[in-house]
């Protein structure tokens, strides 16, 4: 009900005979944002809905368990606009909303409270089989000010029924010391309020190779996930980072 008013607000009264309606329910062993484990390295159910329109604009909804949370999920909305520049280049522009119901003030490591809801700014380009990317969020999560998501993906037909996928992220913070505040690398020196004053790391990189396929109206997933983070440097000695084999099945409805 919530997509049909936004849509009747932003489109007009007109919109819902020209949108596309679709959802996706997904079950996976371990989700995997941005190379980091959501869920303690613990199963997701996920799933989401999305409209889309005749002009290239789109809205949509994501969900899945997650195990930071006290309300234990993450609710996604997103919108944006899509087009093809030519037959070979198409691209795509939007704002995304991570958030996380019942989070608005949060201490994960007693330096004070902190929102884990943020904003995002995304656009891509797709070329064929690849695509690049890049997101900006103004205040990353657990408000750890502004950061940059560089990536490429890229898909190869194997054969009719397969297909291998890569995929490579470059994770930007603003210095060393809010790369630890997020949870990334070490701190070396604190200030009276717990905050960082001397960190080890503002970067980290994220990949991923796979194989996919299609059978019984299912699409079934297996991806090998990894950074370049050592446990260590992991949000305080954890495994989180830590390279995993990642199945996934989801049904489009």
């Amino acid at each position: 009900m919530k997509r049909v008013i936004a849509c009747l607000l932003i489109f007009g009264a007109g919109c819902a005979s020209a949108a596309e309606f679709s959802g996706n329910v997904t079950y996976t062993t371990d989700y995997r944002f941005r190379g980091i484990s959501q869920g303690d390295r613990s199963q997701a159910l996920q799933g989401g809905f999305d409209i889309e329109f005749e002009n290239g604009a789109y809205l949509g909804t994501w969900a899945s368990n997650v195990t930071f949370s006290g309300a234990a999920i993450e609710v996604d909305y997103y919108g944006g606009y899509a087009w093809d520049i030519n037959e070979d280049v198409a691209a795509d522009v939007g704002l995304l909303w991570y958030n996380y119901p019942e989070d608005d003030a949060v201490d994960l490591d007693g330096i004070g409270d902190r929102d884990l809801d943020f904003v995002e700014i995304y656009g891509s380009l797709s070329f064929m089989d690849a695509t690049v990317g890049l997101a900006y969020s103004p205040d990353y999560f657990y408000e750890t000010d502004s950061y940059i998501y560089l990536y490429g993906d890229y898909s190869y037909a194997i054969n009719d029924d397969w297909s291998l996928d890569f995929h490579y992220g470059l994770n930007l913070f603003d210095d060393e010391e809010i790369g630890a505040d997020f949870g990334i690398g070490r701190c070396s020196a604190f200030a009276a309020n717990g905050e960082c004053l001397r960190g080890t790391e503002d970067s980290y990189a994220d990949w991923s190779i796979g194989v996919s396929t299609s059978r019984y109206g299912l699409d079934f997933g297996l991806q090998y996930i990894d950074t370049d983070l050592d446990d260590k440097d992991c949000f305080g000695n954890t495994q989180l980072c830590d390279a995993t084999a990642v199945i996934s099945v989801s049904k489009s409805l």
